[in-house]
Protein backbone atom coordinates (compact mmCIF):
# COMPACT_ATOMS: atom_id res chain seq x y z
CA UNK A 1 0.00 0.00 0.00
CA UNK A 2 1.54 3.63 -0.91
CA UNK A 3 2.52 5.28 2.03
CA UNK A 4 0.28 8.16 3.14
CA UNK A 5 1.64 12.05 2.61
CA UNK A 6 2.85 13.80 6.09
CA UNK A 7 0.04 15.94 6.02
CA UNK A 8 -2.57 12.94 5.54
CA UNK A 9 -0.50 11.42 9.48
CA UNK A 10 -2.80 11.60 12.60
CA UNK A 11 -2.29 10.21 15.78
CA UNK A 12 -4.10 6.88 16.92
CA UNK A 13 -6.16 6.32 20.00
CA UNK A 14 -5.53 3.13 21.33
CA UNK A 15 -9.05 1.77 21.62
CA UNK A 16 -8.61 -1.87 22.71
CA UNK A 17 -5.55 -2.38 20.32
CA UNK A 18 -7.46 -0.92 17.48
CA UNK A 19 -5.89 2.61 16.39
CA UNK A 20 -8.38 4.53 15.49
CA UNK A 21 -7.77 7.91 14.07
CA UNK A 22 -7.90 11.42 16.40
CA UNK A 23 -10.10 12.98 14.26
CA UNK A 24 -13.51 15.02 13.46
CA UNK A 25 -15.48 14.78 10.69
CA UNK A 26 -13.87 18.01 8.54
CA UNK A 27 -10.49 16.83 8.93
CA UNK A 28 -11.61 12.93 7.49
CA UNK A 29 -12.94 15.23 4.49
CA UNK A 30 -9.69 16.52 4.06
CA UNK A 31 -8.01 13.13 4.29
CA UNK A 32 -10.50 11.95 1.24
CA UNK A 33 -9.27 15.24 -0.74
CA UNK A 34 -5.74 14.67 -0.27
CA UNK A 35 -5.54 10.96 -0.85
CA UNK A 36 -8.07 11.28 -4.20
CA UNK A 37 -5.89 14.35 -5.30
CA UNK A 38 -2.88 12.56 -4.39
CA UNK A 39 -3.91 8.48 -6.02
CA UNK A 40 -3.01 7.62 -2.69
CA UNK A 41 -4.65 4.25 -2.38
CA UNK A 42 -6.39 2.83 0.50
CA UNK A 43 -9.77 1.93 2.02
CA UNK A 44 -11.31 3.75 5.03
CA UNK A 45 -13.40 1.99 8.15
CA UNK A 46 -15.80 3.80 10.33
CA UNK A 47 -15.25 1.98 13.86
CA UNK A 48 -17.06 1.34 16.86
CA UNK A 49 -17.84 -0.80 19.76
CA UNK A 50 -19.20 -3.56 17.39
CA UNK A 51 -15.79 -3.72 14.94
CA UNK A 52 -13.51 -3.28 17.93
CA UNK A 53 -14.96 -6.18 19.82
CA UNK A 54 -14.46 -7.89 16.52
CA UNK A 55 -11.26 -7.66 16.35
CA UNK A 56 -10.92 -8.78 20.16
CA UNK A 57 -11.71 -12.03 18.04
CA UNK A 58 -10.39 -12.04 14.95
CA UNK A 59 -6.74 -11.06 14.61
CA UNK A 60 -6.97 -11.08 11.05
CA UNK A 61 -9.33 -8.07 11.82
CA UNK A 62 -7.23 -6.55 13.29
CA UNK A 63 -4.52 -6.61 11.09
CA UNK A 64 -7.39 -5.14 8.45
CA UNK A 65 -7.99 -2.22 10.89
CA UNK A 66 -4.43 -1.75 10.88
CA UNK A 67 -3.61 -1.66 7.22
CA UNK A 68 -6.54 0.96 6.94
CA UNK A 69 -5.49 4.30 5.42
CA UNK A 70 -7.67 5.77 7.99
CA UNK A 71 -10.24 4.20 10.74
CA UNK A 72 -12.69 6.93 11.98
CA UNK A 73 -13.96 7.05 15.23
CA UNK A 74 -18.14 5.85 14.09
CA UNK A 75 -19.17 5.78 17.92
CA UNK A 76 -18.80 7.80 21.13
CA UNK A 77 -17.12 5.07 23.13
CA UNK A 78 -14.30 5.04 20.66
CA UNK A 79 -14.46 9.04 20.90
CA UNK A 80 -14.66 9.12 25.06
CA UNK A 81 -11.45 6.66 24.84
CA UNK A 82 -9.89 8.93 22.55
CA UNK A 83 -10.35 12.11 25.28
CA UNK A 84 -9.34 9.99 27.94
CA UNK A 85 -5.89 9.22 26.23
CA UNK A 86 -5.43 13.15 25.58
CA UNK A 87 -7.10 13.02 21.93
CA UNK A 88 -9.16 16.40 22.80
CA UNK A 89 -9.82 16.92 19.03
CA UNK A 90 -11.61 13.89 18.27
CA UNK A 91 -14.92 14.02 17.56
CA UNK A 92 -17.48 11.54 16.35
CA UNK A 93 -17.33 10.67 12.42
CA UNK A 94 -20.61 8.80 11.76
CA UNK A 95 -20.34 6.66 8.28
CA UNK A 96 -23.40 8.45 7.05
CA UNK A 97 -22.42 11.78 7.74
CA UNK A 98 -18.71 11.16 6.58
CA UNK A 99 -20.45 9.89 2.99
CA UNK A 100 -23.33 13.05 2.81
CA UNK A 101 -19.80 15.45 3.69
CA UNK A 102 -17.67 14.32 1.29
CA UNK A 103 -20.26 13.85 -1.71
CA UNK A 104 -20.91 17.94 -0.80
CA UNK A 105 -17.59 19.27 -0.31
CA UNK A 106 -15.85 17.62 -3.18
CA UNK A 107 -17.21 18.06 -5.76
CA UNK A 108 -15.65 16.25 -9.36
CA UNK A 109 -15.05 13.00 -7.82
CA UNK A 110 -17.40 10.48 -8.94
CA UNK A 111 -18.56 7.73 -6.80
CA UNK A 112 -19.83 3.94 -6.92
CA UNK A 113 -21.74 2.24 -4.90
CA UNK A 114 -21.00 -1.23 -3.45
CA UNK A 115 -23.67 -3.13 -1.09
CA UNK A 116 -27.09 -3.26 0.30
CA UNK A 117 -30.13 -5.57 -0.36
CA UNK A 118 -31.86 -5.72 -3.73
CA UNK A 119 -32.35 -2.55 -5.22
CA UNK A 120 -31.23 -0.62 -2.37
CA UNK A 121 -27.80 1.33 -3.94
CA UNK A 122 -30.07 1.97 -7.13
CA UNK A 123 -32.70 3.60 -4.64
CA UNK A 124 -29.79 5.07 -2.47
CA UNK A 125 -27.95 6.66 -5.92
CA UNK A 126 -31.58 8.35 -6.76
CA UNK A 127 -31.25 9.59 -3.17
CA UNK A 128 -28.26 10.93 -2.95
CA UNK A 129 -28.68 12.90 -6.18
CA UNK A 130 -31.52 14.82 -4.73
CA UNK A 131 -29.44 15.30 -1.71
CA UNK A 132 -26.35 16.22 -3.51
CA UNK A 133 -26.85 18.14 -6.66
CA UNK A 134 -24.74 17.40 -9.10
CA UNK A 135 -23.25 14.70 -7.61
CA UNK A 136 -21.41 11.84 -9.59
CA UNK A 137 -22.68 8.27 -9.26
CA UNK A 138 -20.58 6.46 -11.33
CA UNK A 139 -22.79 3.19 -11.09
CA UNK A 140 -24.04 0.55 -8.02
CA UNK A 141 -23.68 -2.90 -7.86
CA UNK A 142 -25.64 -5.28 -5.31
CA UNK A 143 -23.63 -7.80 -4.02
CA UNK A 144 -25.00 -11.51 -3.28
CA UNK A 145 -25.16 -12.52 0.73
CA UNK A 146 -21.94 -14.87 -0.26
CA UNK A 147 -18.53 -14.80 -0.88
CA UNK A 148 -18.48 -13.29 -4.97
CA UNK A 149 -17.45 -16.27 -7.17
CA UNK A 150 -14.91 -15.63 -10.32
CA UNK A 151 -17.83 -14.64 -12.58
CA UNK A 152 -18.91 -11.96 -10.58
CA UNK A 153 -15.50 -11.23 -9.26
CA UNK A 154 -14.71 -10.67 -13.27
CA UNK A 155 -17.67 -8.73 -13.34
CA UNK A 156 -17.06 -6.71 -11.01
CA UNK A 157 -13.61 -5.73 -11.95
CA UNK A 158 -14.28 -4.95 -15.45
CA UNK A 159 -17.30 -2.92 -14.39
CA UNK A 160 -15.02 -0.61 -12.03
CA UNK A 161 -12.37 -0.61 -14.79
CA UNK A 162 -14.68 0.63 -17.69
CA UNK A 163 -16.19 3.06 -15.03
CA UNK A 164 -13.08 4.48 -12.89
CA UNK A 165 -14.45 5.91 -10.09
CA UNK A 166 -12.53 7.67 -7.17
CA UNK A 167 -14.48 5.79 -4.16
CA UNK A 168 -16.57 3.20 -3.67
CA UNK A 169 -18.56 3.05 -0.87
CA UNK A 170 -19.51 -0.16 0.79
CA UNK A 171 -22.30 -1.02 2.53
CA UNK A 172 -22.23 -4.26 4.47
CA UNK A 173 -22.08 -5.32 7.93
CA UNK A 174 -18.80 -5.11 9.98
CA UNK A 175 -16.62 -7.38 9.58
CA UNK A 176 -18.17 -8.00 6.22
CA UNK A 177 -17.01 -5.07 4.66
CA UNK A 178 -13.75 -4.27 6.08
CA UNK A 179 -12.50 -7.95 5.17
CA UNK A 180 -14.26 -6.89 1.70
CA UNK A 181 -12.53 -4.19 1.05
CA UNK A 182 -8.80 -5.39 2.17
CA UNK A 183 -9.15 -7.59 -0.11
CA UNK A 184 -10.26 -5.78 -3.30
CA UNK A 185 -8.91 -2.79 -3.10
CA UNK A 186 -5.61 -4.44 -5.03
CA UNK A 187 -8.06 -5.43 -7.72
CA UNK A 188 -10.09 -2.67 -8.16
CA UNK A 189 -9.43 0.58 -10.17
CA UNK A 190 -10.33 3.35 -7.88
CA UNK A 191 -8.30 5.53 -5.54
CA UNK A 192 -10.17 4.39 -2.20
CA UNK A 193 -12.75 2.30 -1.09
CA UNK A 194 -14.84 3.62 2.00
CA UNK A 195 -16.89 1.16 4.48
CA UNK A 196 -19.84 3.18 6.23
CA UNK A 197 -21.72 0.27 7.10
CA UNK A 198 -25.62 1.02 7.23
CA UNK A 199 -25.24 4.11 5.54
CA UNK A 200 -27.23 2.77 2.83
CA UNK A 201 -29.88 1.98 4.79
CA UNK A 202 -30.31 5.37 6.72
CA UNK A 203 -30.09 7.58 3.79
CA UNK A 204 -32.90 5.47 1.74
CA UNK A 205 -35.14 5.47 4.59
CA UNK A 206 -35.12 2.14 5.43
CA UNK A 207 -33.53 3.04 9.18
CA UNK A 208 -34.18 5.94 10.93
CA UNK A 209 -31.91 8.20 12.44
CA UNK A 210 -31.32 9.18 15.67
CA UNK A 211 -31.74 12.50 17.44
CA UNK A 212 -28.67 14.61 17.93
CA UNK A 213 -28.84 14.03 21.70
CA UNK A 214 -29.29 10.21 21.84
CA UNK A 215 -26.19 10.24 19.70
CA UNK A 216 -24.11 12.94 21.78
CA UNK A 217 -24.99 10.51 25.23
CA UNK A 218 -23.59 7.54 23.21
CA UNK A 219 -27.33 5.77 22.91
CA UNK A 220 -27.24 5.76 19.64
CA UNK A 221 -27.09 1.88 19.86
CA UNK A 222 -30.44 1.35 21.63
CA UNK A 223 -31.98 3.22 18.84
CA UNK A 224 -30.86 0.61 16.34
CA UNK A 225 -31.63 -2.26 18.58
CA UNK A 226 -35.52 -0.28 18.60
CA UNK A 227 -35.57 -0.71 15.18
CA UNK A 228 -33.78 -4.39 14.39
CA UNK A 229 -33.82 -6.25 17.83
CA UNK A 230 -33.64 -9.74 15.87
CA UNK A 231 -29.98 -8.87 14.14
CA UNK A 232 -28.57 -6.59 16.45
CA UNK A 233 -29.88 -7.84 20.39
CA UNK A 234 -26.58 -9.74 20.30
CA UNK A 235 -24.10 -6.89 18.75
CA UNK A 236 -25.41 -4.56 21.72
CA UNK A 237 -26.00 -7.19 24.98
CA UNK A 238 -22.90 -8.58 23.82
CA UNK A 239 -20.50 -6.61 23.11
CA UNK A 240 -21.35 -3.17 25.14
CA UNK A 241 -20.75 -4.93 28.33
CA UNK A 242 -17.43 -7.18 27.45
CA UNK A 243 -16.34 -3.47 25.76
CA UNK A 244 -17.27 -1.84 28.98
CA UNK A 245 -15.61 -4.18 31.20
CA UNK A 246 -11.76 -4.13 28.75
CA UNK A 247 -11.88 -0.28 28.69
CA UNK A 248 -12.30 -0.02 32.12
CA UNK A 249 -8.89 -2.71 32.37
CA UNK A 250 -7.09 -0.69 29.87
CA UNK A 251 -7.44 2.87 31.56
CA UNK A 252 -7.05 1.42 34.39
CA UNK A 253 -3.60 0.43 33.11
CA UNK A 254 -4.27 -3.06 34.25
CA UNK A 255 -4.49 -4.72 30.65
CA UNK A 256 -1.95 -3.54 27.96
CA UNK A 257 -3.38 -3.84 24.48
CA UNK A 258 -0.75 -2.99 21.86
CA UNK A 259 -1.15 -1.06 18.52
CA UNK A 260 -0.03 -2.93 15.74
CA UNK A 261 1.75 -0.57 13.15
CA UNK A 262 -0.06 0.54 10.50
CA UNK A 263 0.50 2.53 7.05
CA UNK A 264 0.71 5.86 8.87
CA UNK A 265 2.58 7.35 11.36
CA UNK A 266 1.89 10.43 14.22
CA UNK A 267 2.46 13.54 14.25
Amino acid sequence: MTDMPARLCFPRANVLGVGVHAIDLARAVEVIADATATHTKGYVCATGVHGVMEAQRDPALREIFSGALMVVPDGMPTVWMGHWQGHREMQRVFGPDLMLTAMGRLPGLSHFLYGGGDGVAERLAGCLRRFVPGVQIAGTYTPPFRRLNAIEQEHLQQTIARLRPDIVWVGLSTPKQERFMAEYLPRLDCTLMIGVGAAFDFHTGKLKDSPRWVKQLGLQWLHRLAQEPARLWKRYLVNNPQFVALAALQLAGVHRFDLLEGPTTTN
